[in-house]
């Protein structure tokens, strides 16, 4: 187990050097001048062009590159140019309210995707797996903006029962936890369904029925047990996604998270919060991804010898 959590630890490196790569040059990309940003709308040429030089925006892209690679590895992201704060410290600041969004929107979306695609695959063909796809459906092809709008005006304008944003207290988190993850709990119950009915035409489970085990183990002992492997890793996968695909929602409901600090980063062309950010999206994807094979290496120990 060990060789095998090194053999993919040093695997991740290339991926870590290649989304780096991809960051650096995509944020150098962006229209705008970060150095005439910082030096005001009252700068001169040369005030700009002493300001562009102390940045070590006046260098070639390759050196730029090698100086933010060291500065990284070493947790050095430099400071925001629009509040001058370090990174380090608006990242902390925001990533616990992005954290426990999440976390809030994957618990109810594995826990009610599970359910309704355990009950639509023992419910296959009769009118329960009907609506229950059709919910799925629906909560795919929902855009989330749409989707936060109109919980907006119908629990906070016309019911008054919910804030319409913000960070206070647990009712802020039942609106855009529920946003956010109702995608997740739909593709959830559609990838239940699909494996649940995959599984209960394996040998044994007729076996089971044949021997007279009754139903209700049937489905919670041999079906339900198998079907959730593969879940797993798209629980993973969905988990990483919520992490970086809140700018949404935070947005919608005014959440002072990752999500938002990225978007003000964006319309202020803050280069070190916008690479930081995004490199660590990436490595969380990364890092969500190594869980999941290590998962999947304790469940079945034959991935080890791959």
């Amino acid at each position: 187990m060990i060789d095998y959590l090194i053999r993919r630890l040093v695997g991740t490196i290339p991926v870590l050097l290649a989304v780096s790569l991809f960051v650096f040059l995509f944020v150098h990309l962006l229209p705008g001048d970060p150095a005439r940003l910082v030096a005001g709308p009252d700068a001169t040429p040369q005030d700009i062009a002493a300001v562009r030089a102390d940045m070590g925006l006046d260098r070639p892209l390759v050196v730029q590159y090698l100086r933010y690679l060291g500065q990284t590895v070493q947790f050095q992201l430099g400071r925001s140019i629009k509040t001058h704060q370090t990174v380090a410290e608006l990242i902390g600041e925001r990533f616990m309210p992005t954290l426990l969004l999440t976390v809030f929107a994957m618990v109810w979306s594995v826990i009610g995707g599970v359910a309704v695609g355990v009950l639509s695959g023992v419910k296959r063909g009769r009118w329960q797996d009907q609506l229950a796809m059709v919910l799925a459906i629906s909560g795919i092809s929902f855009p989330g903006f749409w989707l936060g709008l109109l919980l907006i005006d119908l629990f906070s304008v016309r019911l008054g029962w919910l804030p319409t944003g913000g960070y206070e207290s647990w009712q802020s988190f039942v609106l855009p936890a529920f946003t956010l993850g109702t995608g997740v709990a739909a593709v959830m119950a559609r990838f239940t369904r699909s494996a649940f009915v995959e599984i209960t035409a394996e040998d044994y489970v007729r076996t089971a029925r044949a021997k007279g085990v009754p139903e209700r183990l049937v489905v919670w002992k041999h079906t339900l047990r198998n079907a959730l492997i593969p879940v797993i890793t798209l629980t993973g996968l969905q988990f990483g996604f919520l992490l970086g695909g809140a700018i949404v929602v935070e947005t919608v409901f005014a959440w002072p998270g990752l999500g938002r600090l990225l978007v003000d980063s964006v319309s202020y062309r803050d280069y070190p919060v916008i690479q930081a950010e995004i490199l660590l999206f990436s490595f969380e994807f990364v890092l969500i991804n190594l869980i999941v094979d290590l998962l999947y290496a304790v469940v079945n120990p034959e991935i080890r010898l791959r």
